[in-house]
């Protein structure tokens, strides 16, 4: 057999590699566009329970995309309260391989991309989804993904006002105080989902919840709002959908019926978001198959429930950038 080796980056390499906002985005639009025009492969996600659902998870997502020459499959592990240990709650690894031969391209700590492509997904959805003037953020959650949101969000649009809630108190002022250092600008602390959320022009809604609770009101959400829930347990009314004039997922086949978990799974299960109501996947709008946003006074809502395809596109980019810096290890594999 012919010699194989292969490319790891471990945690410091990542951080070392030091993606820029428009790197980021980049890279997971050019994913959605691929997807967009039907040159990928989508499995959806499975998942491995290890004793209770409620403390947590490990979910596994597999795809192609065939323009990169890629195919990857990513575990992560979900579990809520690795905050007690020093440890954030998303840790991942992301295996890349050659779709045409299995070879085994790469190995990547994928903690930060998990964070990174999240946000990227949030942030491309507000791109041709939200109103091109929104200035106000609502953002509830402080876990790690929270800040890409809030950040690529903010890359994008410059919010005027940025405001944030978490269930803890210490978690959603570490959050705070991270964002406005970073950012450059004041990030306001709520104590009530309410005051985050009324009357803000995009609402992202990015809890922890043991069960699912309804403790985002549909009727917070304003005209003309972009509404991106995805939790892992749903904090939504059953009500949400009846407002939204587009409906729109990253992946379909991630959200039918039958699945567990997700923001919206009472919303499908009951019929509300179906093949029928769902106005597209993102990927098809920015391959431009179908329109965006049409005029500002559409309430829109994205729900991502996480795509292999971007985790695929950002390591990608990584490895990329590595090679050019020459950042990482290479491993004898055969």
């Amino acid at each position: 057999m012919q010699s194989i080796n292969l490319t790891y980056l471990n945690r410091q390499d990542v951080e070392q590699l030091a993606l820029t906002n428009d790197e980021i985005l980049a890279a997971v639009e050019s994913a959605l566009h691929a997807q967009g025009n039907r040159q990928t492969v989508i499995e959806p996600r499975m998942h491995l329970i290890p004793r209770d659902s409620a403390e947590g998870h490990f979910n596994v997502l597999r795809g192609v995309i065939h323009p990169l020459g890629l195919a990857g499959v990513k575990v992560v592990g979900d579990f809520v309260d690795n905050y007690k240990h020093d440890l954030p709650s998303e840790l991942a690894v992301l295996n890349l391989f050659d779709p045409q031969t299995g070879v085994p391209k790469a190995i990547l700590d994928a903690t930060s991309i998990t964070d990174m492509r999240t946000g990227a997904m949030t942030a491309l959805g507000a791109k041709h989804l939200a109103r091109a003037d929104s200035k106000v953020l609502a953002h509830i959650g402080a876990r790690g993904t929270s800040y890409w949101n809030v950040r690529l969000l903010d890359h994008l649009y410059d919010f005027d006002e940025i405001r944030v809630h978490s269930r803890r108190e210490e978690s959603r002022t570490a959050f705070a105080e991270r964002l406005s250092r970073d950012l450059g600008k004041p990030v306001k602390v709520t104590a009530d989902w309410e005051s985050c959320v009324r009357d803000a022009d995009i609402v992202v809604e990015a809890s922890r919840l043991p069960k699912p609770q309804p403790m985002l009101k549909t009727e917070w959400i304003k005209r003309g709002a972009f509404v991106v829930p995805y939790g892992t347990m749903s904090a939504v009314e059953l009500s949400l959908t009846d407002i939204m004039s587009k409906m729109v997922v990253d992946d379909w086949g991630q959200c039918r019926k039958g699945l567990p978990f997700g923001a919206l799974r009472e919303h499908v299960d009951s019929g509300r978001l179906s093949e029928e109501t769902l106005h597209a996947e993102l990927g098809e709008i920015v391959a431009g198959k179908k329109p965006g946003r049409e005029n500002d006074d559409e309430t829109i809502l994205f729900w991502h429930r996480g795509l292999s395809l971007s985790d695929i596109g950002l390591g990608h980019a990584m490895l990329e950038k590595a090679k050019r810096l020459d950042i990482g290890q290479t491993l004898k594999f055969a």
